[in-house]
């Protein structure tokens, strides 16, 4: 079955993983975001780096570490994370870039300019504060 819109699992690590750093009582490690993710704790843990490379969290090593925000939750919205892995958000009028349509009228009537809006509107508007 088709999907229309998807996120990387990247992209949904970081988002679920931010949420489970937020609202644990002491460091949340990469095993235990990699068992609640359903994900690779390699994966995890590339991802995690990138979120420490862009100041959003702290690492702390050894058996007892793991990793604490750096900001109040917040002041830490979903599109800022999204946006550090992912890259910013382009909105484009045509879905396939193309700078000469073919068609006088576009055959996805915009559909896909306003979905990304909406996406990105959304993800802006919400912090991990929302998800606590």
């Amino acid at each position: 079955m088709s999907k229309i819109v998807t996120l990387t699992e990247a992209a949904s690590i970081a988002l679920h993983g931010m949420i489970i750093v937020a609202k644990a009582e002491k460091m949340a490690n990469v095993i235990h975001i990699a068992e609640l993710t359903g994900s690779s704790k390699h994966h995890v843990a590339k991802i995690f780096q990138r979120l420490v490379k862009d100041n959003f969290l702290e690492s702390h090593r050894g058996p007892t570490g793991g990793f604490t925000l750096k900001k109040s939750p917040k002041d830490i919205s979903l599109l800022e994370i999204y946006e550090s892995i992912e890259g910013k958000i382009e909105v484009t009028t045509c879905p396939l870039d193309k700078h000469i349509c073919p068609f006088d009228k576009c055959i996805m009537d915009n559909v896909t300019r306003k979905m990304t809006v909406d996406f990105r509107d959304h993800l802006k508007s919400h912090t991990l504060q929302d998800y606590l």
